[in-house]
């Protein structure tokens, strides 16, 4: 063989590795996310205030991607299904959870044995909104008033009920029988919306619901508000006194919506997720979304919620005690 031949396939072996080395960069990088459906799960059931705003976001998701999203609403047991759904998923961030302060922060001081790990077991991405809930009761019952409901309770120890279908409902009914000094009996339920119809059946006496759930019927004069939750009176109910300033001194409590993903989510993908869903709260959806509940839009960075949600589960675990709350 020739030295001009030996040389010509020389410089063909360097071009054909110079080719390879150049295209193992293009093989090591990630596949562009999303490239496929995205499921949300939301603890809670269809309708619920969870459920609205992961739809409103979903539908942002979808014009910002051109991928579908499915919101896959897995209620019961506190949140507890749908939380353990997600925590033994792919960590892909293909299937994110779309909760509240039931399942991340309240849970582990109301039951003794999880089937998840609120910190543990995932990532948190952002939060989505905040926002206060409201004591509400049939507007064609005898209730008009705190003072009058109070009044009721006390002349009918155990007998006015009322019901719940996530934590943030149930502690706040508890807190009012706390700092009231009233018997009032807890009726449990899968959801917010089934306490609804119930109450609204006149099944059970009172609620203490989000505003996301309650003011439909609210507007529609089928419930009757009789105080807000939060320190402050709510935007949307500005008419409605506050329990504290209705006399439940030291009356205080909200609820909040974030997004998680199972721990060990690439972190590229968390702050691509991220960066989708800030910018969905901003969407035509999601603002409408925040103007007709009341809800408060607001977001975080993924450390910054962890440190909240630490922070605020400290806050439950006070007022679970406080109010005589045995773990289940």
């Amino acid at each position: 063989m020739s030295i001009t031949t030996c040389a010509a396939r020389a410089r063909r072996c360097l071009c054909f590795l110079a080719l390879a080395l150049a295209a193992i960069p293009l093989l090591a990088q990630p596949a562009v996310y999303p490239s496929r459906v995205l499921t949300f799960v939301v603890p809670f059931a269809a309708g619920s205030a969870t459920d609205q705003i992961a739809r409103a976001i979903a539908t942002s998701i979808t014009e910002q991607t051109r991928q579908p999203v499915v919101v896959d609403n897995r209620g019961g047991a506190s949140g507890m299904i749908a939380a353990q759904q997600v925590a033994r998923a792919a960590a892909d961030g293909y299937t994110v959870l779309i909760t509240t302060n039931t399942t991340q922060a309240a849970n582990p001081h109301l039951f003794k044995k999880l089937p998840y790990d609120p910190q543990a077991d995932f990532t948190p991405v952002t939060a989505l909104g905040r926002g206060g809930q409201v004591l509400v009761v049939r507007a064609d019952g005898p209730h008009k008033s705190v003072a009058e409901f109070l009044s009721a309770a006390r002349a009918q120890a155990g007998k006015l009920s009322f019901g719940a279908g996530n934590s943030s409902s149930r502690i706040a009914g508890e807190m009012l029988k706390q700092l009231s000094h009233t018997d009032l009996l807890y009726v449990p339920y899968k959801s917010n919306p089934n306490a609804l119809t119930d109450l609204l059946g006149g099944q059970i006496d009172a609620m203490v619901i989000d505003t996301v759930t309650g003011l439909p019927h609210i507007e529609s004069g089928k419930l009757r508000p009789l105080g807000a939750s939060t320190a402050r009176r709510l935007s949307l109910l500005p008419q409605v006194p506050t329990l504290d300033e209705a006399g439940v001194k030291g009356y205080d409590i909200g609820y909040w919506f974030a997004a998680y993903v199972p721990a060990a989510t690439p972190a590229p993908v968390v702050v691509k997720l991220r960066e989708l869903l800030v910018h969905a709260t901003g969407s035509p959806a999601a603002r409408s979304f925040y103007a007709s509940s009341g809800v408060e839009p607001w977001t975080t960075g993924s450390a910054e919620l962890a440190q909240f949600q630490a922070r605020d589960s400290q806050k439950w675990a006070r007022v679970i005690k406080a109010a005589g709350i045995s773990p289940e």
